[in-house]
């Protein structure tokens, strides 16, 4: 019997898992939509491609730290004090090296003579996955 639910924990902790990588990914979708807003009329502009997408991605980290924080893991946000300066703080972290990350490979693209544009839709993937898992892993683990 113990077994058994046990099995349905792990069954729900799963799902629960995957509906939290879907909803993690809308607010991507949305940070993302402003970044990239943002990246594309900056590339209108004399800004330079490195440049552009720094301040879009920039952007993108606060539309994503407000859906973050009140819709994704809104269980796994700590409400006041260190902890939350702390969690501030691990997300704003995970942000720059995504930052890092997107920017290198925009960068990069550029030197190599490849649109810029492609480059960001490969630092796009890149930076998705790796923020995931810092996030999900680090940022807003469960408090227990």
């Amino acid at each position: 019997m113990a077994e058994l639910r046990n099995s349905r924990a792990v069954a729900l902790a799963r799902r629960w898992d995957l509906i939290r990588l879907v909803t993690y990914g809308f607010a991507s979708v949305a940070a993302l939509a402003v970044d990239v807003g943002v990246f594309l009329l900056l590339l209108m502009a004399p800004v330079s491609a490195a440049g552009a997408t720094a301040v879009g991605y920039c952007a993108g980290i606060v539309t994503h730290w407000l859906l973050s924080s009140r819709v994704v893991f809104a269980d796994s946000v700590v409400a006041a004090g260190p902890l939350r300066r702390r969690q501030k703080m691990l997300f704003g972290i995970s942000a720059l090296v995504g930052l890092l990350l997107t920017t290198v490979i925009v960068a990069s693209a550029d030197r190599a003579g490849i649109d810029p544009r492609i480059g960001k839709v490969f630092a796009i993937a890149a930076s998705f996955a790796l923020t995931w898992l810092l996030r999900s892993k680090i940022v807003f683990r469960p408090l227990s």
